[in-house]
Formats: structure tokens, sequence, C-alpha cells
């Protein structure tokens, strides 16, 4: 997984995927066993509390999915910065976001720092 683009994309499927069984894989396949996923809302350190939530953002909006945004992915050395967006499959994003990811030696990612753009009301 020396490509941040691929990475990147594997990122957001398994914000992606309902499947538990199939999350939990690809969340082993993406991140260290000590990974770190910190936004304004959440810090989740390891797979189980990375798991819990994306489980807990695939509730709280229901059939929503996830893309990168615009501009693609800009990274240097380990370090990769990218957009996402969270709406419906061919509609205006209702969340947008900007996250920078931090890769381990062996290509997995050990560390997430999110950031909320935009967020609707209430949420």
């Amino acid at each position: 997984m020396s490509d941040f683009n691929e990475l990147a994309e594997r990122y957001i499927a398994t914000w992606n995927e309902t499947d538990p069984a199939a999350r939990r894989a690809g969340i082993e396949a993406i991140y260290t066993a000590d990974a770190t996923y910190t936004d304004p809302l959440v810090v989740a350190e390891g797979h189980d509390a990375i798991d819990a939530t994306i489980a807990a953002v695939q509730a709280q909006f229901p059939g929503l999915v996830f893309r990168l945004g615009g501009g693609g992915v800009d990274a240097h050395h380990d370090i990769a910065r990218f957009t996402w967006e969270l709406g419906p499959q061919d509609g205006e994003a209702l969340v947008v976001g900007f996250d920078v990811a931090v890769r381990a030696e062996e290509g997995r990612i050990k560390a997430v720092h999110g950031f909320l753009d935009k967020v609707p009301a209430g949420a």
C-alpha cells in the first residue's frame, strides 16, 4: 500500500462498508493495531474503537455514502491530506470533512486527524 491514493480510497471504503465482518477486515487491513482516529467529536484508539466509531456514524446517517472530495489526495513522506464528503449517492454532501492520515512504515495508517468543515445542524 505504498500509494496514498489507493490507501485513501480503501479508507473511504471502510466508512461505507455496512457488513460488520467485511468492515472489520478492511479496518484490520489498512490500520495498524494501535492506530488512532481523532476528530472534533471522537478519539478512537485501536481497531475496536475505530470500528465502533464507523458503525456509530453509519447509524447516525443511514443510507448516506462517503466519497473523496475534489482535489484528490495531497501527500508527502508518510503524510496525506484529503477532503471527503458524506451525502446521498447522487446528491449534495450533507457533511464535508478534511482528514490528515499518517502512514506507518509497513504502509498501513497509524493515525488520522479529522476536521469537520460542514455539519448539519443537530448532528
